[in-house]
């Protein structure tokens, strides 16, 4: 999965009719809210969109033929295992109809393009875990941790003996990171997952 590392843009004609595309990181849909009536231009003949948010989606044709706008930016979003992702594809027309074929690939084409040459970043899944450590044990677990790449430490609350670690731990390493806490404390403590 991929998030953009920041707004791309890329422009194209076809046929006569410009069609300008902005791609837009998106954490929340209030944010994709904001970005649609910052970005879809008055003087435009139509602002087709298409946006993804981890399962969640929403598309629109904006007035173009149902399924030859909105789907097609959609496709092109998925296509690049894309998340957190606004497209708009604005369409200037030009006096000459593509038809329901033409549409879809000019603006799937435009929507794909501009993407392809977007700065992407990996996302790579985490998992939420806790562990309590001892004050004996917690500068050495603490270094040993932060030298997973990827695991952040999100939180440290400190107790009486020692301190309670909150961290995103990669999910590909969990039973690594849990292992190496066990090791480093002699079984004292342990790695808790929050989904468990």
């Amino acid at each position: 999965m991929f998030h953009l590392a920041q707004a791309a843009t890329f422009e194209q004609v076809v046929k006569n009719s410009r069609f300008a595309a902005i791609a837009l990181p998106v954490p929340s849909e209030e944010a994709v809210k904001a970005a649609l009536s910052e970005h879809s231009l008055a003087d435009a003949s139509h602002n087709c969109w298409a946006w993804r948010i981890g399962s969640a989606y929403r598309f629109s044709d904006d007035g173009e033929p149902s399924g030859t706008a909105g789907k097609p930016i959609l496709a092109a979003i998925d296509g690049q295992s894309l998340d957190q992702v606004l497209v708009i594809v604005t369409r200037w027309f030009g006096g000459v109809l593509l038809g329901s074929g033409g549409l879809v690939r000019a603006y799937g084409g435009t929507a794909a393009a501009c993407l392809r040459a977007a700065a992407l970043v990996e996302v790579k899944p985490t998992v939420q875990a806790m562990v309590e450590i001892e004050f004996s044990d917690l500068a050495r677990i603490r270094a040993k941790l932060l030298a997973v790449i990827d695991l952040s430490i999100e939180d440290e609350q400190f107790t009486a003996t020692g301190a309670t670690l909150c961290m995103r731990v990669p999910e590909a390493q969990i039973d690594t990171v849990s292992r190496l806490i066990c090791d480093l404390t002699s079984g004292r403590a342990a790695l808790k997952r929050d989904d468990a």
